[in-house]
C-alpha cells in the first residue's frame, strides 16, 4: 500500500512558498522616480546588484566571486535579482540571457547629458557600446563605430524612445565642455 503524502501546514492567511520558481520582489524599482525615491544605500547596492549580474552573464564567473568584487552580500543579489538568475542542477546560480532590472544610466542628447531608465538589459548593453563608440570617436576621431548607432534609439522604462545622438559637431561640442566621459555611463547614486 503507498504511503499518502503529507500535506504541508501553512499559517491562515498566507500562501506556501512557490517552490524552483524565483520571483521579484514587489517593492523593486520599476522606474527612475521610484528608483530615486529610494534611500541613497538601497540606489548604491541596487546598481551594484545589476553590475554583478552582469559580470556573471558577461564574463561566466561564479555569484560569489562577482558579488565579490562588487563589494556587495550575494545574499542581497538573490533577494533583489532573483528573476534574473537561474540555479542549475549542481547548486551554482547563472545569470539568464537578458533582464528586466531597472538600470539608470546617462545618454547624451543635444542639451547634455540625460538619465535614462531602462528596464532592458540589452538596451543598457546597446547604450555601454554607444558610450564606447562615442569614446572613440572623441579619443581619435574615428566614427566608423558611430556609424552604427546612426537612427537609433533606445526605450525607457516609461515607453519613451531616446535617439542616440550620432551628430559629430554635437559630440565635440559636448566632449570639450567636458560633459561626456565613461565614467558618467551609470547614473548619479543619490
Amino acid at each position: 500500500m503507498p504511503k499518502a503524502k503529507r500535506k504541508r501546514r501553512t499559517t491562515p492567511g498566507r500562501k506556501p512558498p512557490v517552490r524552483g520558481r524565483l520571483v521579484q520582489r514587489k517593492d523593486s524599482p520599476r522606474t527612475a522616480a521610484e528608483f530615486f525615491a529610494k534611500a541613497a544605500r538601497f540606489q548604491d547596492q541596487w546598481a551594484r546588484m545589476t553590475h554583478v549580474i552582469s559580470k556573471m552573464r558577461a564574463d561566466g564567473v561564479s555569484l560569489a566571486n562577482a558579488a565579490r568584487e562588487f563589494g556587495v552580500d550575494p545574499r542581497w543579489v538573490l533577494r533583489r535579482g532573483s528573476p534574473t538568475l537561474k540555479k542549475n542542477t549542481n547548486g551554482r546560480y547563472t545569470a539568464k540571457k537578458s533582464d528586466r532590472l531597472l538600470r539608470v544610466l546617462f545618454v547624451p542628447t543635444e542639451y547634455g547629458t540625460r538619465e535614462v531608465a531602462t528596464r532592458d538589459s540589452r538596451q543598457a548593453s546597446q547604450v555601454a557600446e554607444y558610450w564606447s563608440a562615442v569614446q572613440k570617436y572623441l579619443q581619435t576621431g574615428d566614427r566608423s563605430k558611430l556609424l552604427k548607432f546612426q537612427n537609433k534609439h533606445i526605450t525607457d522604462a516609461d515607453g519613451i524612445q531616446v535617439r542616440l545622438l550620432t551628430d559629430p559637431d554635437e559630440l565635440d561640442r559636448l566632449g570639450s565642455a567636458g560633459v561626456l566621459s565613461f565614467e558618467s555611463l551609470y547614473a548619479r547614486s543619490a
